[in-house]
């Protein structure tokens, strides 16, 4: 048998005006995500438990079966895998966005403007990592660079116990609220005010501006954590599994996984990534894998910027670009397999950031033929009564891997 899990990010959604009361899943033309609805098992899961923050670390954890009031510390210690960085036992690891502040004429004050700075090429954030390191590294705390606006803070013997907001859930808000706050809150606050002075003048930033891009202008430290203690799939369930994602917390949730992290040309986490090329790797991959999870982020980013109409480009084109490859091809070359397809969280484009409502899913299995009449993926599954419900996210993944 060959698993094969199929993440769209964040597109489930909330109804829109805009769209005449539909979801950006509801308005995309997707036939072969449909098709598997028809023909699948489908249901509704909850994959952000009670009493925690909706993130995709949370949600990605559960959908890959841990049980994150067991097994979850944080959001950075996954993304310090995911870059080869090895974390001792005291290490605390923050993730660091560099991100655009609106300041008022006076540089006191600030509002978060882009949580991305213009979802700004890795190469140039390259270059402003180089100066934070250089303006700001010591003894305790340590850069590394990531991609795009997406890094990296080690804080040696720091703290945890401090609240930090992520940065897509304050756009357009004053920072000074939202500061981080709690245990030895001083050392970040610092960092974060000293990056302003490295990177407002940077000749990075100077040329982004000249072409009318958003300067990235100062770092962003949260999503806290230590390194985490998770059995490999090996141990789980006695699959050899492989990982695709183009973002490092997905990536450092499959090394500890135990996947192989297959490393995709051109993949981005946005609408130009390179879809076509995720579901070839994936189907070479199964050859000798059992297991493979395939990570699209575009649809959450799209959500993130609030913008509808690049939501519905991005699910459609997961839609023709992965889903659709992947089923022929699976057709084509194995005789058993299991599909899993969801969103990991909803990300609505009103409010623009991640929501904890439950999200649809269908497992399809090549041995069986259900015929759900009328359905389509999208959210209107909940409201059907023929449902499987899954209240504890994490356990998805035992139902569709043993049955």
């Amino acid at each position: 048998m060959k698993y094969i899990v199929l993440i769209g990010d964040g597109m489930a959604d909330r109804p829109i005006g805009e769209l005449g009361g539909l979801t950006p899943l509801k308005k995309a033309s997707a036939p072969n995500m449909d098709e598997l609805a028809r023909n699948g098992i489908i249901g509704s899961v909850r994959t952000i438990p009670e009493g925690f923050h909706p993130g995709s670390d949370v949600a990605n954890l559960s959908i890959l079966g841990y049980d994150p009031a067991k097994y979850y510390t944080g959001r950075a210690p996954l993304e310090a895998a995911s870059i080869g960085v090895k974390l001792d036992e005291n290490d605390v690891a923050y993730r660091c966005n560099l991100v655009t502040l609106k300041f008022d004429r006076s540089r006191i004050h600030a509002v978060m403007d882009d949580y991305s700075s213009g979802h700004i090429t890795t190469e140039e954030a390259r270059e402003l990592i180089k100066a934070i390191k250089a303006g700001l590294e010591s003894d305790e705390i340590v850069f590394y660079p990531g991609v795009s606006y997406r890094h990296l803070m080690v804080w040696k013997n720091g703290s945890v116990h401090v609240e930090c907001a992520p940065p897509h859930d304050i756009l357009d808000k004053d920072i000074a609220d939202y500061l981080p706050a709690g245990e030895r809150d001083g050392v970040l606050r610092e960092l974060m005010m000293k990056s302003v002075d490295i990177l407002w003048g940077h000749p990075v930033n100077k040329e982004r501006l000249k072409h009318g891009k958003k300067p990235a202008n100062s770092i962003w430290l949260w999503g806290q954590g230590k390194r985490p203690h998770i059995p490999t799939y090996k141990e789980k369930y006695g699959l050899k599994g492989a990982l695709i994602s183009a973002v490092d917390l997905t990536k450092g949730l499959g090394i500890y996984a135990g996947f192989e992290i297959l490393k995709v040309p051109g993949v981005t986490g946005w609408l130009d990534t390179n879809y076509s090329g995720k579901a070839e790797y994936a189907l070479n991959a199964l050859e000798s894998a059992d297991f493979v999870y395939i990570h699209v982020e575009s649809p959450d980013e799209a959500g993130h910027s609030g913008n509808y109409e690049n939501k519905i480009k991005a699910i459609e084109d997961f839609d023709s670009l992965v889903v659709g490859p992947v089923m022929k091809g699976l057709k084509e070359r194995f005789k058993d397999y299991r599909v899993l397809l969801m969103p990991d969280h909803a990300t609505p484009v009103k409010v623009r950031t991640h929501t904890d409502e439950p999200v649809p899913f269908v497992i399809y299995d090549s041995r069986l033929n259900k015929n759900n009449e009328g359905a389509a993926y999208d959210e209107s599954i909940a409201e059907r009564n023929d449902i499987m419900v899954v209240n504890e996210g994490y356990r998805l993944m035992d139902y569709f891997i043993k049955g």
